[in-house]
């Protein structure tokens, strides 16, 4: 599949790749604003509301899209 107005400089590969490492990316901030979150309740003993609602906002989207795919596929 070539994309007509870029030519051939993007093709399948690019955009699957494109695709893969933006779900890598925000799979680790997701981990990493859950692990700063328990990090300052441990420690701390403080909530950071910030970084919860960060990381529940990423779980909650990732498993509602995984569900909507599951029933349209």
């Amino acid at each position: 599949m070539k994309i007509p107005l870029i030519g051939k400089a993007i093709d399948e590969r690019f955009l699957e790749h494109r695709r893969r490492s933006t779900s890598v990316a925000g799979i680790v901030s997701a981990v990493l604003s859950l692990g700063l979150f328990e990090y300052r309740y441990f420690v701390n003993h403080h909530w950071s509301w910030d970084l919860l609602s960060i990381g529940l906002a990423f779980v909650v989207i990732k498993m509602s899209m995984m569900t909507w795919f599951w029933l349209k596929d």
